[in-house]
């Protein structure tokens, strides 16, 4: 039966921990950690030995850990950096991990030109290397039509239908297909599905992978896109095609890509990847707002809605799509954010 309260979980898992370390309650120490967009909640754990430890809280009737620990522990053995798993209790929902610290990857940006920002996206982009070439996909969900499709289609219903109250556009359908398509037609490789500076932890000045639990068997290129296409940077067309061109190059080296592909040819999926993923986090931030009440998000829509239209001017055709984005969408996005600012003062 489901713990009815916040408070009733963290007493619980308060009595868990001790249990896990043979020692009474009042011999340990937790504190909130974090919360994310999902109903997970994490708590650092301190020892009598100032030993700290983080424990996840994922309500099972919510969430379904298995997926991560299984992640966790193939992606261990491969050698990649995630954390350890120190106690399981799947059918309670709690998981007691190696405490990484308190620095995502975003706190060492300090602006999108930045020598230390350009430094840690190579690192992570080197990292990216090394997931894809150590984790095999076999046993992960594959990134299929249906799932693409599903992404896609947040937009229309949360964004556009939700929160603009505005129809489906001109060219929608013609857009999603092609996008669907040209997803479709990368090499499959382990897609952690939230390769953004959030969910990269920097501890003792190395980067390791958090919140995987999503991971599936897709394109080559999402990963990358999560990256330099996420929320906190935006990189000029310039330095994104040389990152975009020296990942392939790498690729074809490890076997990931092969050689007959021209160049201009992934340039022009990973665009058509960062179109995909804009529209599904512009849905995706709107369903969180609404539906899940949570703050913070509506003020990142514009960053993605740029992302999208770079995205799109590296993509042919989609004139009608692209029309309205600039007449119609744009207009109604910036007028609808004004006006929650207003009601919220």
């Amino acid at each position: 039966m489901p713990d009815t309260s916040p408070a009733q979980r963290l007493d619980r898992l308060h009595r868990w921990a001790a249990e896990c370390h043979g020692l009474p309650s009042h011999a340990i120490r937790l504190r909130l950690a974090a919360g994310d967009a999902s109903f997970r909640r994490y708590f650092r754990l301190t020892l009598p030995d100032d030993t700290t430890r983080m424990l996840m809280d994922a309500p099972p009737e919510r969430e379904d850990s298995h997926p991560f620990v299984a992640i966790a522990r193939r992606w261990r053995a491969a050698g990649l950096p995630v954390p350890a798993l120190h106690a399981v209790d799947l059918d309670a929902g709690f998981l007691e991990l190696d405490d990484l610290g308190d620095t995502p990857l975003q706190h060492c940006f300090a602006g999108n030109e930045a020598p230390d920002t350009l430094a840690w996206h190579e690192r992570a982009m080197a990292l990216l290397h090394e997931l894809q070439n150590r984790a095999g996909p076999d046993e992960l969900p594959a990134y299929d039509t249906t799932l693409l499709g599903r992404e896609l289609d947040l937009f229309p219903e949360w964004c556009l239908n939700a929160w603009l109250d505005l129809a489906v556009p001109p060219g929608w359908e013609t857009l999603r297909e092609a996008l669907i398509d040209s997803a479709l037609a990368q090499p499959v490789v382990s897609v952690h599905r939230d390769f953004d500076a959030m969910n990269l932890m920097v501890a003792n000045d190395r980067l390791y992978l958090i919140d995987f639990q999503d991971a599936v068997a897709g394109p080559i290129s999402y990963d990358l896109i999560s990256l330099l296409c996420g929320r906190y940077c935006r990189f000029p067309p310039a330095r994104f095609g040389a990152w975009v061109e020296a990942f392939r190059q790498r690729a074809v080296h490890d076997g990931r890509l092969p050689s007959t592909l021209p160049p201009e040819t992934f340039l022009e999926q990973t665009q058509a990847m960062a179109a995909q993923r804009s529209l599904k986090v512009l849905g995706i931030f709107c369903r969180l707002t609404l539906r899940d009440g949570r703050a913070g998000y509506l003020e990142r829509l514009p960053h993605f809605l740029a992302h999208l239209e770079t995205a799109l001017d590296g993509l042919a055709g989609h004139d009608a799509f692209r029309a309205w984005l600039d007449e119609t969408f744009r207009p109604a996005l910036t007028a609808r954010l004004a006006a929650a600012e207003e009601a919220s003062t």
